[in-house]
């Protein structure tokens, strides 16, 4: 896929005022410092498109993208966030779940987390909570780039062990990196290969 305009929608707290869901749409999460603003403007050519800040848990709002005026891309605030009042982070969960439940057009959740790392509660948790309630995922793996080959696969083969304790099979997943622009196209093209499958 080759992505020609991403254009900023709007930005919500309260979920009934998103845009109509006549459009698909792909939205991006992860716990806060994973890279989902970097990987965001990578994915979209786009530099400024997503707002990267040093302070985890920028992103306190659900914000809407349209891509090539066909599909949506959704930024969430993240999970599992480092600095912020145990009020925010209360209202930030409500926010994440009540659009994850609420949306039927939303075709897939990529859930970032961040391959330096092996597999973390938090991450594993959030994961087997959109299992049980049949909620479309796949995982990428950023900041490929920060380690090495054989150190990254020993990660993703942890996450594999850990996720098939409850999973008959690993998830669709993605190597990323927003600094060489690893995974780019294989992100991009199951987005497109699934939009050909819709009826929206």
């Amino acid at each position: 896929m080759n992505i020609t305009s991403a254009q900023f929608v709007m930005s919500n707290s309260d979920i009934t005022k998103c845009p109509t869901d006549n459009k698909a749409e792909y939205a991006f999460i992860g716990r806060s410092n994973v890279g989902k603003s970097s990987l965001i403007n990578m994915l979209t050519n786009h530099k400024g498109l997503a707002k990267i800040s040093s302070k985890p848990g920028k992103t306190q709002l659900v914000n809407h993208f349209i891509i090539n005026n066909k599909w949506y891309l959704v930024d969430l605030p993240g999970y599992g966030f480092a600095k912020v009042a145990k009020n925010t982070k209360q209202r930030f969960s409500k926010l994440i779940f009540s659009f994850i439940e609420s949306r039927p057009n939303l075709i897939n959740l990529f859930v970032l987390v961040d391959a330096r790392h092996e597999p973390q509660g938090k991450d594993t948790d959030f994961m087997e909570w959109l299992g049980v309630n049949g909620v479309p995922f796949s995982i990428i793996f950023t900041k490929s780039d920060k380690l090495s080959k054989q150190k990254l696969s020993e990660n993703v083969r942890a996450y594999e062990k850990e996720l098939l304790n409850s999973w008959e099979e690993m998830p669709t997943y993605f190597i990323s990196s927003a600094s060489n622009g690893l995974g780019k196209d294989e992100i991009l093209n199951f987005i497109e290969e699934t939009n050909k499958t819709l009826s929206l």
